[in-house]
Order: structure tokens, then C-alpha cells, then sequence
């Protein structure tokens, strides 16, 4: 595990991590872009973690953009598949519409994990789903100028005073990505068939 698996993923990590750095403020929107997609890429797995320790190293030097950008895109995924079991319900099974719900608890919390359960099943559905409301949640982010001094807490970090301004245009970001995300799905998804035989029933 450390030389055959450790190794190459730290290599990836450092090299992510470099270009971003190198990226800096300049290209606020194509980095807010770039760090939305990589916050929906893998669901917290090594991309995701690049993406989200790069926005709070920089919280050190009092640079607040980019983890707002990252803390908004990491919501996204579960909020976009719990809202696509709400738009498309008649697509997904029973315990995929339980699992919506959760999702949207999990999403709130800046849990990506929340949408792995529709991730493993529909990986090249979800996934593209899911980088195109990150990303353009990020991008909207760094464009409003969002500013979030915590590294942690999704939705409920509004309850801190001043932690993230300005809160409208924030919540906006988040909201466009979710519909992006959610909407993209519920028109990508294919009717689970124990839904097709229960529909060929009645």
C-alpha cells in the first residue's frame, strides 16, 4: 500500500496541489472552476482532498475566496442527487428516494460522501452530473467574491456571525449548482427496472 498505491497518489496530490498554487488569484473564476470540479470528481477522495486542503492552507494567509468556493462545490453532489429524486421520483426506486432525502441532510453538512450511494450505482451519469454543478458553483462563487473564514460546517457556518460574506450571493452559487446538478440527472437517469416492472404492473 505505500509504495504501490501511496506513493503515486502522493505524487498526484504534491502535483495538483502545485498547480493550483501556481494558478493564483488571477484567474478567480477558472480557479473557483477548477475547485468546484475537483470537489465533485472523486466524492472526498483524493482529488476532492487536494481541492479542499488547498482552500483551507490558504486560510493561514487570510485568503478567504477559495474556500468558499470549495466549502459551496462540496455541497453540490449530495444536494443535486437529493434533488433529482424529487425531480425524476418515478426513475428511482423506493430506497433510492430514502437515500435522496438523507442526501440532502449530508449536502447541507458539506458531506460529498452523500452522493456516493448514487455514484457507485450510475458512476458515468452522476458523476459528470456532479463536476458540472461543483464547477459551477465554484466559478460563481469566485465571481460574487465569497469569502468564508471557516474550514468546515456547509450550511450551518451561516449561524457563525461574518463568517461568510455576502451570504445572498453565496447561497446563489450554491442553489445554481444544485439545480445544475440535479436537474442534469433527473434528465440523464435511466428508470431503475424493479421501477419499470412495478409501472409494467399496474
Amino acid at each position: 500500500m505505500i509504495f504501490i498505491v501511496g506513493g503515486p497518489i502522493s505524487g498526484l496530490m504534491e502535483a495538483l496541489t502545485q498547480f493550483l498554487n501556481n494558478m493564483g488569484s488571477a484567474n478567480a473564476v477558472l480557479l473557483g472552476l477548477l475547485l468546484g470540479a475537483m470537489m465533485c470528481f472523486d466524492l472526498g477522495g483524493p482529488v476532492n482532498k487536494v481541492a479542499y486542503t488547498f482552500g483551507v492552507g490558504l486560510l493561514a494567509s487570510q485568503t478567504y475566496a477559495p474556500m468558499a468556493a470549495v466549502m459551496a462545490a462540496g455541497m453540490v453532489p449530495a444536494l443535486g442527487m437529493g434533488l433529482a429524486t424529487v425531480l425524476a421520483r418515478r426513475k428511482f426506486s423506493a430506497s433510492e428516494r430514502e437515500a435522496g432525502k438523507a442526501s440532502f441532510v449530508l449536502g447541507a453538512c458539506f458531506i460529498s460522501e452523500g452522493a456516493i450511494p448514487f455514484a457507485a450505482r450510475d458512476p458515468m451519469r452522476v458523476i459528470p452530473s456532479c463536476v458540472a454543478g461543483g464547477a459551477l458553483t465554484g466559478a460563481l462563487s469566485m465571481l460574487f467574491g465569497a469569502k468564508l473564514m471557516a474550514p468546515h460546517g456547509g450550511l450551518f457556518v451561516l449561524l457563525i456571525p461574518n463568517a461568510i460574506h455576502p451570504v445572498m450571493l453565496y447561497l446563489l452559487a450554491i442553489v445554481a449548482g444544485t439545480l445544475l446538478t440535479g436537474f442534469l440527472y433527473a434528465f440523464l437517469k435511466q428508470p431503475e427496472e424493479s421501477v419499470v416492472l412495478e409501472e409494467a404492473k399496474a
